[in-house]
């Protein structure tokens, strides 16, 4: 009676262990995978804005619509010499409008270095002056032509393929590369469920090799 009873005790823990093993492992990957797939973060711009004076580190969520607006001439860098605001995102095919205050003499809106955006000459007269709409996903910083060096400058976000701060790339065009990070929840959530595994394994061994005077509930 004795060696049945320790072979049903012994199946029991088995039994149990095996659940409490896959459990853990399942509950490690779902956890994982959440932190892991949340989508975007933090645009990375390569320290282009840094020295922007209307800029506070915030991007301007225009997610959803068709068109968005960026005022051109707003109050900055000592005098109407900002876009407002510096930073925002749109949606792949969204149009965004460039509108002209009438502040700070003539501005412009060309691209930093190779990029879509050229308005041209500079103007000064207020009003919608110039429009693009964007195509592709990336971050596309520009600047006013004639106020560059007093840090008239803008990024627009285009899409959800872009650099982000975790990813660790510049603040030009196009999108983010490497693998993506692994959250630090998960790391130790991983820490943790391998603990579980390994000292669940152990007890099983020890209860097989010496045998164990448990039942399994009823």
């Amino acid at each position: 009676m004795t060696d049945g009873r320790a072979d049903v005790s012994r199946r029991g823990f088995l039994r149990t262990a095996a659940g409490a093993t896959a459990a853990s492992a399942a509950a490690g990957t779902a956890t994982a995978q959440e932190d892991g797939e949340s989508g975007g973060g933090k645009p990375d711009f390569g320290g282009f804005l840094d020295q922007v004076g209307n800029y506070d580190g915030s991007v301007a969520d225009a997610t959803g619509q068709d068109t968005a607006t960026v005022e051109v001439g707003v109050e900055a860098n000592g005098g109407a010499f900002g876009f407002g605001p510096p930073a925002i995102h749109v949606d792949n095919g969204a149009t965004v409008q460039f509108e002209w205050t009438g502040e700070g003499g003539g501005h412009n809106v060309v691209s930093d270095g190779d990029g879509p955006l050229d308005s041209g000459s500079a103007v000064s007269e207020a009003g919608v002056n110039y429009e693009h709409t964007f195509e592709e996903d990336g971050i596309y910083p520009y600047v006013c032509v004639p106020h560059e060096g007093l840090g008239m400058k803008g990024a627009v976000v285009v899409g959800t393929d872009y650099p982000t701060q975790s990813s660790g790339d510049g603040g030009g065009g196009g999108g983010s590369s490497g693998p993506p990070a692994v959250p630090n929840s998960a790391k130790t959530l991983g820490v943790a469920t391998s603990f579980v595994m390994v000292a669940t394994l152990g007890l099983a061994y020890f209860f097989i090799r010496y045998g164990g005077d448990y039942e399994t509930p009823e």
